[in-house]
């Protein structure tokens, strides 16, 4: 069995909002504040328009228990990094603390990466300051946008997640 699509699509009316459909199910989603675009640029808060794979997720064991999903999960510790600097040799890989380049908490306290999937965007084939952390988490309160990631809520993700597998595209259009 090939790759399966999950697509995300611009909402009617809103720059940065989406709609994420996978299989039967359709839900709302957040993306990056400044919208979509097809030239991605550290620190631009786009998403990119691309068809990326799914890689692998983490959790937060101590805030999401029993969750079903195929996808290969790593369970965040507290000294998880994620380099978001482009002249380091560690750019857009995961990193342990301490670590003084810039970076993004694996372990935040306001719960967005509380369920957090990894996307192949700059990862197979890593160039300088083509974007960092191009991540699918969970949802700020109101649906707020976010950096460039896409992000629904945690009962969406739940419902989501246990039909994702490794290799699934997430196709941004």
């Amino acid at each position: 069995m090939g790759p399966r699509t999950i697509m995300v699509r611009k909402a009617p009316g809103h720059g940065n909002r989406a709609i994420v459909q996978f299989g039967g199910l359709t839900v709302p989603a957040a993306i990056g504040r400044s919208g979509r675009t097809v030239i991605k640029r550290e620190g631009d808060g786009a998403t990119p328009i691309a068809a990326m794979k799914l890689l692998y997720g983490f959790t937060r064991g101590d805030r999401v228990r029993f969750l079903e999903t195929p996808l290969p999960m790593k369970r965040t510790a507290e000294n998880m990094l994620w380099c978001d600097q482009p002249d380091d040799a560690n750019y857009n890989k995961p990193v342990k603390a301490p670590f003084k380049p810039s970076h993004e908490e694996m372990m935040r306290s306001d719960g967005l990466y509380d369920i957090c999937l990894v996307l192949d965007w700059n990862i197979s084939s890593r160039r300088r300051n083509l974007g960092s952390a191009i991540f699918f988490h969970l949802i700020r309160p109101g649906y707020e946008p976010t950096a460039g990631c896409i992000a629904v809520s945690l009962p969406d993700m739940k419902r989501l997640i246990r039909h994702m597998r490794k290799g699934d595209l997430v196709r941004i259009i």
